[in-house]
């Protein structure tokens, strides 16, 4: 069995479904609200588990109820949360997210407890494979990057600089559009893989600036895109370090990320091993 150990954060997600997403200064009522275990750590970690993978996840949360919703599916679904703690004073970090009628979203992010996820905080074993993404403070990626003795994952997103060694230390960095436009020239310091997703029309994989593989989704019922890339970073992984080839693993991690626009909520929408087989048949 594939084993990886993310690395990252753990968020309650407070979801607002709307109509239409409001401008500045608009108030749009009607709004049907709901509670989500999120986080791109968690997000990303319940992924990986339900594809098939042995995971474990490092990170931090508050000593409050929000914890116990944030971390409740990981733990129902067998995530080693052994090295998950509570702060004693920062609370469990917070996304506010609005969905529209058509599946897209604004969110905005309070970080809480996911900022004493300092590099210090962070003991990785010999050998382990690692996913981390950018709502941890980026010295702790940087210490990830250094230490991790096993493939690494990065996933550059939400939208920031990464240091240099960052980049070239990753077997596999995935940003979207937004993210890719942010780091610019930068990833040519990438020695690995380098993933770039576009939503519906699907992911490219690049290795040092040359097309590897390319993939589409298959057609869904977009209903709710939060959680939808985390997947497919967790597809991904899970896929090479299963020694697919770059080809079949981003079809399936483009089919996954898809799978999981199909109902509410990050962690809940994100499909097994065997939804995306189905879906690919």
């Amino acid at each position: 069995m594939v084993a990886v150990t993310v690395v990252g954060s753990v968020n309650l997600d407070l979801v607002m479904r709307v109509k239409s997403l409001p401008v500045p200064g608009e108030t749009v009522t009607g709004g049907v609200f709901s509670r989500h275990p999120g986080g791109k750590g968690g997000n990303q970690a319940l992924a990986a588990r339900r594809l098939g993978a042995d995971v474990g996840l490092v990170a931090a949360v508050g000593d409050d109820e929000a914890a116990e919703i944030a971390l409740g599916l990981l733990e129902e679904e067998g995530v080693d949360l052994s090295r998950c703690w509570a702060h004693d004073s920062l609370p469990t970090g917070t996304a506010i997210i609005i969905v529209g009628e058509n599946g897209e979203n604004s969110i905005a992010v309070a970080p809480g407890a996911n900022r004493s996820l300092t590099p210090d905080a962070v003991e990785l074993k010999s050998g382990e494979s690692v996913i981390c993404q950018l709502e941890i403070p980026i010295e702790t990626v940087s210490s990830v990057a250094a230490t991790c003795s096993g493939f690494l994952c990065v996933n550059a997103a939400p939208a920031r600089k990464v240091p240099a060694e960052v980049l070239r230390r990753a077997d596999l960095v995935v940003v979207n559009e937004v993210e890719h436009a942010t780091l610019g020239d930068d990833l040519e310091d990438c020695k690995g893989l380098v993933a770039i997703t576009r939503g519906a029309a699907g992911a490219v994989l690049f290795r040092h600036g040359r097309q590897v593989a390319s993939a589409v989704p298959p057609r869904v019922e977009a209903v709710d895109t939060v959680g939808a890339g985390d997947c497919l970073v967790a597809a991904l992984t899970v896929g090479l370090l299963a020694d697919l080839t770059p080809e079949v693993a981003l079809t399936r991690a483009v089919a996954a990320g898809a799978l999981a626009t199909t109902s509410e909520g990050a962690q809940p929408s994100l499909p097994t091993s065997e939804q995306v087989d189905a879906i690919l048949r």
